[in-house]
């Protein structure tokens, strides 16, 4: 397991869901995950999970650096709907889910790949995981990484073509076909973001009614 790149399972010991796209904002790749108007808010790691653990009754003790008032206003204080922060590193934006699947939604990843190229990495607690890869707006691969020819995208060679992630996982041991997959295709398309950037502030969005 590489630890040394975001995202990974020791950051996220319960799963993940996370979502790449090039050229675009942070707060531009939020807008894109919700039809709602958004109010983002910077949280660092520790404090996300310390919102998304107490909602609404979380104590200033806890996140003594930012302001309940405004965190109420932002809508992170609801206790229900995933907890998404973006961030970016080079020529890339990208946002992370804690847990939960939002992230999965094949519409969000259409949109965040509108006149770009995004990607998207699930890896769920109880280790299942898939991977899509879309351009401008079309799902091209779409694929479990244990079975990485069983591709449900528009056009699954363009993928292949531009990171050969295939030859990576048949190389591989079976075991750790998500993991090679992912860091090949983010490898391939000079999307590879240390781990330490995720534990910097960066901006925060509740998606409330999910």
């Amino acid at each position: 397991m590489n630890t040394k790149t975001f995202p990974n399972s020791q950051l996220y010991r319960t799963g993940y869901c996370a979502m790449f796209a090039r050229r675009v904002s942070p707060s531009d790749l939020l807008a894109k995950m919700t039809s709602r108007q958004i109010h983002p808010i910077p949280l660092n790691r520790m404090e996300a999970e310390a919102v998304k653990a107490f909602g609404g009754n979380i104590e200033e003790e806890l996140i003594p650096d930012l302001d309940i008032g405004d965190l109420h206003l932002s809508g992170l204080l609801t206790e229900e709907g995933p907890l998404l922060r973006a961030g970016t590193y080079g020529d890339w934006s990208y946002v992370i889910e804690s847990e939960g699947s939002y992230l999965t939604k094949e519409e969000l990843l259409e949109s965040a790949s509108s006149g770009t190229v995004a990607f998207s990495a699930r890896l769920a607690e109880t280790g299942s995981s898939w991977i899509s890869y879309a351009e401008d707006g079309k799902i091209l691969s779409s694929f479990d990484p244990l079975f990485p020819y069983q591709d449900y995208g528009q056009r699954p060679e363009v993928l292949e073509a531009l990171t050969g992630y295939r030859e990576s996982i048949d190389s591989g041991d079976r075991s750790e076909s998500y993991e090679n997959a992912l860091r090949k295709i983010q490898q391939e398309l000079n999307c590879v973001v240390p781990h330490e950037a995720d534990a910097a502030r960066m901006l925060a969005i509740r998606i409330r009614g999910c």
